[in-house]
């Protein structure tokens, strides 16, 4: 498997063969390149947390099947939470706090049945939280520094209809409209009973 490559501006980043089973090409600050090549069927852990890679996380990260713990964060990671995580289907540890993601969870990371530990606090994520599965069992301070995002725990709540616009009349906007309903009615009815009179004189 060829995973995108990854960028860093620390000086030297050190990756243990026998915890990583991927192809992964680093470039360092000093434009020198660190390359791994490992068997991706056993990978196990991919810890490339507190760094400063950039770019989005790569789809191809799904293709470690094998994989139980991923931990992506305090890094410059951008975009979507990529689709692919989802088939991670034996991951139990999974840390994407500190970076700059946005859109929405994925829904199907409720099918994570292993997923025991789960952080993606402070990025920019939006939308509601899937609220079945593995992440309704997480604590809110896994979502917290997440402004857009909504759930019944936190302080943002989500609306039952969103996007949808809510207009209120106010009290004395009321009763204009009381009022002239009433002067309508009235003006209505004084109008009929006078043609009534005109036309009992006239044919009387």
């Amino acid at each position: 498997m060829q995973m995108p490559m990854l960028k860093s501006d620390k000086p030297g980043i050190y990756s243990d063969p026998s915890l990583l089973d991927l192809d992964l090409v680093i470039y360092v600050a000093d434009s020198s390149t660190l390359q791994y090549r490992i068997d991706s069927a056993w990978a196990k852990v991919l810890n490339l947390s507190n760094n400063k890679f950039t770019g989005m996380i790569p789809q191809e990260i799904g293709q470690l099947k094998a994989l139980l713990f991923l931990d992506l964060s305090s890094n410059n990671f951008y975009g979507e939470i990529p689709q692919s995580i989802c088939d991670l289907t034996n991951l139990q540890e999974l840390d994407l706090s500190n970076n700059h993601l946005t859109g929405e969870i994925p829904a199907a990371l409720e099918i994570l049945h292993f997923l025991s530990q789960f952080n993606i606090s402070n990025n920019d994520l939006e939308g509601s939280i899937p609220t079945a599965g593995q992440l309704s069992t997480f604590q809110t301070s896994s979502f917290d520094g997440n402004p857009k995002l909504c759930h019944s725990l936190l302080i943002n709540h989500c609306s039952s209809v969103e996007g949808t616009p809510v207009y209120i009349i106010s009290a004395k906007e009321c009763s204009i409209k009381v009022i002239f309903a009433i002067a309508f009615g009235l003006f209505f009815g004084v109008g009929v009973l006078y043609d009534q009179l005109v036309l009992f004189r006239y044919f009387g």
